[in-house]
């Protein structure tokens, strides 16, 4: 069973920094970052290729950087200049098979998922 273990969400102020980290026991193709406001649908924010190829959904581009250590099986985001609007649970999800063109930060595109860490920021 794959397993998918979480950490390093937390409450900042506005223009904090976080560090999110993601270990999984499974084969990956694709791994990444999702997030989901109370209300809101969940949302692609930041993935990566076991290859280096990344995608940033735009709100996160410049202020968040997705990293990747293939040995230990664990995916970095590091978030920057943290907005209000940044406020979310924050879930890891990895693809076990290839995903198609343009469909990275698609949440339908993930089969395995974490638990989700909560990251709040306050004006």
């Amino acid at each position: 069973e794959v397993y998918m273990v979480e950490s390093g969400g937390g409450s900042v102020q506005a223009g904090g920094s976080l560090r999110l980290s993601c270990e999984t026991s499974g084969y990956r193709t694709w791994m990444g970052w999702f997030r989901q406001a109370p209300g809101m649908k969940r949302e692609g924010v930041a993935v990566i290729h076991t290859g280096g190829t990344t995608h940033y959904d735009d709100p996160v581009k410049g202020r968040f950087t997705i990293s990747q250590d293939n040995d230990k099986n664990t995916v970095y985001l590091q978030l920057n200049s943290l907005k209000p609007e940044d406020t979310a649970m924050y879930y890891c999800a990895a693809a076990s098979r290839p995903i198609i063109y343009n469909q990275w930060l698609r949440a339908g595109s993930y089969n395995y998922w974490g638990q989700g860490t909560q990251v709040t920021v306050s004006s």
